[in-house]
């Protein structure tokens, strides 16, 4: 039985020792884990997708993609150790029409340099995987992810397995010996980068979440600002597009195509827009008619942009405001990115810089998007 208080009794005096105490921080303790070890893995994998990216773009600007004309996800790890080793390398690549149409003017210096880069961007997906899974094997067997966090941290891993099938499915796509193929199918091209994108907003959506916690999140769901939310989800879906298109641009080297701004060979729709038939591939395979659609979607995304920017300038919270200032911002660098690349047709870096600033923006909307749905209070007095 619980002991008799005088009504003297002061609010802070200690309770007696046999009287149970209230529990706190209830609805953190099954979901504590180890939240700041994973977020700190998290971290390193989203650092290495976007290097994993980059050094992806580089590739492809550098034509080194299809160099290797052999999925060996395991043995490939190990690169040519001789100079027999590198003939044979070589003489594979020969097989192809790349080589064939476009470059049998190449040594083997010249083949060891593309070789290297396209080595390389395999290297860091295996690295990637590697890391992933130990990681996830370790969290696991410690007993250290929180509830309902498995099949998250499971998902980052199925897509980067998926990933991998889709890169030899991309590149399959142009070793090929008498078709007249010499590069990569565009769409296949814009899978392959898509998902790298829909793999980086996962990681980076996992570590927003992962730095607050959970009685946190679950007190600012509250205040969510559904239209914020709406048209920050609506601008992170034309986002995406626009990243596709980029990387239907990049498959044809349609940024080469037309050098002009704001028009396109002195018209607003350049010339011949549906030259090749059927009509549906000039919308992978025309080089104008790709690059157009990419400039009108970029001035539509700007526009779309102001109008969410605005919004998000009335949210009640300073750091909701100041994440849409982000997005804004990188978006208009964004915008002056695209038309250096097109005046300098696509030179390698100014190229590779609109492709680091387009996973700037991808990230900086998802921030805004998730500040929308989990905003951080501010006390009055700190306001």
């Amino acid at each position: 039985m619980s002991q008799k208080r005088s009504i003297f009794e002061e609010v802070g005096d200690s309770p007696a020792k046999d009287q149970p105490r209230a529990a706190v921080g209830g609805i953190d303790k099954g979901q504590r884990g180890a939240r700041r070890g994973l977020r700190a893995w998290l971290m390193v994998l989203f650092a290495m997708v976007v290097v994993m990216i980059v050094v992806g773009g580089l590739t492809r600007l550098t034509d080194s993609g299809l160099s290797i004309t052999e999925w060996r996800p395991v043995t490939g790890a190990i690169p040519p150790m001789n100079e027999a080793d590198w003939q044979s390398e070589f003489d594979k690549y020969k097989q192809i029409d790349q080589w064939e149409i476009e470059n049998q003017w190449m040594t083997l210096d010249d083949f060891k340099y593309i070789y290297w880069w396209e080595w390389g961007h395999r290297q860091i997906g295996r690295v990637i995987g590697l890391v992933w899974a130990l990681g996830f094997a370790g969290f696991a067997i410690a007993g250290k992810i929180p509830t309902g966090w498995t099949s998250r941290l499971f998902l980052i891993g199925a897509l980067g397995g998926v990933q991998g099938a889709v890169g030899w499915w991309m590149v399959a796509s142009g070793v090929t010996s008498g078709e007249g193929v010499t590069t990569v199918a565009s769409y296949r091209l814009a899978t392959h980068l898509g998902l790298a994108f829909v793999i980086l907003g996962f990681i980076a959506w996992y570590v927003f979440l992962l730095g607050r916690e959970e009685r946190d999140l679950m007190q600012a769901r509250r205040g969510k600002e559904d239209k914020l939310f709406s048209l920050s989800t609506g601008l992170l879906h034309a986002t995406f597009v626009q990243i596709l298109l980029g990387a239907l641009v990049a498959g044809i080297d349609a940024g080469r195509s037309y050098t002009d701004w704001p028009l396109m060979g002195g018209q607003v729709i350049p010339p011949d827009p549906f030259l090749i038939e059927p009509v549906w591939k000039n919308f992978f395979e025309n080089p104008g008619l790709v690059q157009f659609i990419h400039r009108v979607w970029g001035y539509l995304l700007v526009a779309f942009a102001v109008v969410v920017w605005l919004r998000g300038r009335k949210s009640a919270h300073a750091a909701t405001r100041f994440a849409f200032n982000a997005v804004m911002a990188s978006i208009a660098i964004q915008l002056l990115m695209g038309i250096g690349t097109v005046l300098y047709a696509a030179q390698v870096h100014i190229a590779i810089t609109h492709q680091i600033v387009a996973i700037l923006v991808w990230v900086l909307v998802l921030r805004a998007r998730f500040l929308s749905h989990f905003p951080q209070t501010q006390s009055i007095r700190k306001g």
